[in-house]
């Protein structure tokens, strides 16, 4: 099998420093040191996949485009050209993806979000080459992308054949007001496997009662610093709470007073206290915990505070299983099992989560 690597280097970065994505927004991102996310994820899922299909030929990108990563996990890439400048763009992913369809690439392996789908999906318009995504950016609605790196690899190495999937992307800068609005992009060429994520949907049902008792909760504990993260469940405790919340991103609370909105993961990090909770929403159709959507609740963080999960019961309805991706291969593993999620003012609902 020939297999086009692309990665996106700066894919995800602005998402713990608090930018909700990186288009546009590379400079202020690195200003507050966000560090690349892409790059270790490309090394996972290509060293996953050496151990799996070491014969596979690898076409890629040069640099940290796909080549660096492609031989930190042993293999030995046919480099097909070079990003055209020192900051990667759009433009490069759509050469990559178009050289690689030249080359006769059986299937082209992204890694980034959804403007990145987007990219190659304009690629491999008009041809059968299909792609696959290994997430790594702050936005993962579109439904082309493997659950984590190590479930790219098994795609690649195990899927017989394809389906059309949708590709959406939103506009970030609606998104940092606090607006959702996917939109459709384009209809790609997918491997067809259970270890592929659900499109992103934004709502999940009543959530009245169980935000009035999880607030109820809150406010009869003292000391206890409460990590409020995005979506609108946990926004509708933000409301019962009084509180001003940013709704897609993730405030800190402690008796009756907001530490931080719209938290980064410095922030976080600072105004946690002795004893803390996550409070978190599953998101959409993807039961994703943590990995989508809240990448300012990292592993330092989440390895600090109990967890709390939330969710209306037409949502849980939806959802074989939770996910979590938080690119701990470790805590993901601390995090699999049975959890209780809350679903009203005083019930629970156990969920695995895999």
């Amino acid at each position: 099998m020939r297999i086009g690597v692309v990665v996106n280097p700066v894919a995800g970065m602005g998402g713990r420093v608090g930018l909700k994505g990186t288009d546009g927004k590379v400079a202020e991102a690195r200003a507050r040191g966000a560090e690349p996310r892409s790059p270790e994820r490309a090394r996972r899922a290509l060293s996953r996949l050496f151990e799996a299909a070491p014969e596979a030929e690898l076409l890629a990108w040069g640099g940290e485009m796909g080549a660096a990563a492609a031989r930190d996990a042993g293999f030995d890439p046919e480099v097909l050209g070079e990003p055209s400048g020192d900051e990667t763009s759009a433009a490069d992913t759509v050469a990559a993806a178009e050289a690689f369809v030249d080359a006769d690439a059986d299937l082209v392996l992204f890694v980034g979000g959804d403007g990145t789908a987007a990219d190659v999906a304009e690629a491999l318009d008009g041809t059968d080459v299909p792609m696959l995504g290994v997430p790594a950016g702050v936005k993962v609605y579109s439904s082309v992308f493997a659950v984590s790196p190590e479930d790219a690899a098994h795609v690649v190495t195990s899927f017989e054949r394809t389906e059309a999937r949708e590709v959406m992307d939103i506009d970030e800068d609606d998104y940092r007001d606090g607006e959702v609005r996917p939109e459709l992009r384009a209809v790609a060429h997918v491997p067809v496997a259970e270890d592929l994520q659900s499109s992103k949907q934004t709502g999940g049902g009543t959530v009245e009662s169980l935000a009035a008792g999880v607030a109820d909760d809150i406010r009869s504990t003292e000391g206890v610093t409460y990590v409020l993260g995005p979506g609108s469940t946990v926004g509708a405790v933000k409301a019962e709470l009084g509180i001003d919340g940013s709704p897609l991103g993730v405030d800190v609370y402690r008796d009756g007073e907001v530490l931080a909105r719209d938290a980064t993961e410095a922030e976080i990090l600072a105004n946690l206290g002795a004893e803390n909770v996550i409070v978190v929403t599953p998101i959409g159709g993807q039961g994703f915990v943590f990995g989508r959507g809240n990448p300012q609740l990292s592993p330092a963080v989440i390895r600090r505070c109990d967890v709390s999960v939330v969710a209306s019961r037409s949502k849980l309805d939806g959802i074989p299983v939770l996910r979590v991706d938080t690119d701990d291969p470790d805590l993901d593993a601390d995090l699999r099992g049975w959890t209780k999620v809350r679903v009203g003012r005083v019930e629970r609902r156990m969920m695995k989560i895999e």
